[in-house]
């Protein structure tokens, strides 16, 4: 029940004007939730020449009602998730920006890793049909496709994905009761039936135009990497390669006629080291490569993490009990461990506040005992 409020708290807050989810992040950060956030005395708002969005929601807070907000995301049969719960996108909590919550319709079936798809708004035939075959044949192997739901190349992608019986997202870049393009409403309704319409945005959102790149980096974020089908020289598909590259995924590009204006972005993507794709096997290949390179390092860490377990016994239960320590830290410790783990995810374990988490946390980063990584995931500090 806390968790469901939780998540309507942060809907709520994103409802509010010029509220995204880095300000939500940030007040996540000041205050330890959204449920705290709204309960904040007046004084624990930061004094002095404050940003106007903090006035608005210190001034707007109480006029929110999440009950209303609640019955009105049930009657759109618009889901929320928030990074710690299992259907929140796995991939994208490795992403130091990922965001706090996210709105969606369909089914994330997190158990699936994602290859993205994008391109031109307007392909040419040949990129149309590449896109379609491809995503088809990579949803036949299991993976979801993700893309934007664009026209052109975003749209090929979906379908193929569809046509093929696999599952497919489609990230927005407004809320999800606007669809945008209009004439892509009917290949929406037939992806909420076969994977997930997401946004971060709250309903009634309009789709404007600083949106579209802040969506593509949650396109390639949610993806193990990134195929470029036609796009011409200042593509806007090259953002989305951009933050791929940002998040250290592949980036794959598909060839195309040298008279093809289309051509230009993607030549110029393999020229810059983009791996060259004829057939599906030259994804699947390339992925298997970086699969055996991340099983051979898991590996490798969990026998360092082995030896460090043996270590703790022959010297006692942990390595902190030599420490003077608050019990709630202790407790903090106890959840974990070498293998990074999400705060929301120690938030919906523990027994504690959001607020005596976070204050832990920071006083174990201060003691050298925990270190926090991108995304605000914490693994125990090497000593």
């Amino acid at each position: 029940m806390e968790c469901a409020r939780e998540k309507i708290a942060r809907a709520a807050i994103l409802t509010l004007p010029g509220i995204g989810s880095r300000r939500l992040r940030y007040l996540l950060a000041l205050f330890g939730s959204a449920i705290q956030a709204f309960d904040a005395a007046e004084e624990r708002f930061p004094s002095g020449n404050r940003p106007s969005w903090m006035n608005v929601f210190q001034q707007s807070r109480k006029k929110l009602n999440l009950d209303e907000l609640e019955q009105a995301l049930s009657d759109q049969e618009i889901l929320l998730v928030m990074p710690g719960e299992e259907n929140y996108p796995p991939l994208l909590l490795e992403c130091s920006d990922a965001p706090p919550l996210l709105f969606y319709k369909g089914m994330i079936d997190s158990g699936r890793e994602g290859l993205a798809v994008v391109g031109s708004r307007r392909p040419t035939a040949y990129g149309r049909s590449a896109a379609s075959c491809l995503a088809g044949q990579l949803a036949g192997k299991g993976y979801v496709i993700v893309s934007g739901l664009a026209r052109g190349i975003d749209s090929a992608a979906h379908k193929g994905a569809l046509e093929a019986g696999g599952l497919t997202w489609a990230f927005l870049a407004g809320g999800l009761d606007r669809i945008y393009p209009p004439e892509n409403r009917k290949l929406a309704a037939e992806i909420i039936e076969n994977g997930a319409l997401i946004s971060e945005y709250p309903p009634g959102r309009p789709c404007e135009p600083g949106q579209f790149p802040a969506r593509n980096r949650l396109i390639s974020g949610s993806a193990r990497g990134v195929l470029v089908v036609e796009a011409a020289q200042k593509s806007g598909s090259l953002i989305t390669v951009d933050f791929a590259l940002e998040q250290g995924r592949e980036v794959f590009a598909v060839p195309g006629p040298i008279f093809s204006e289309m051509s230009r972005g993607t030549h110029q993507l393999i020229r810059q080291g983009a791996k060259l794709v004829e057939n599906v096997e030259d994804v699947l290949a390339e992925i298997k490569m970086e699969n055996e390179t991340l099983y051979s390092m898991k590996k490798e860490y969990e026998q360092s993490a082995q030896g460090q377990n043996i270590e703790k016994q022959k010297n006692g239960n942990t390595l902190f009990d030599h420490l003077d320590m608050k019990t709630e830290n202790l407790q903090l410790l106890d959840y974990l461990s070498d293998v990074p783990l999400h705060i929301d995810t120690l938030a919906l374990n523990c027994s504690m506040s959001p607020h005596t988490i976070a204050l832990g946390l920071l006083e174990l980063e201060l003691q050298e005992i925990v270190k926090q990584l991108p995304g605000q995931y914490y693994v125990l500090a090497r000593r």
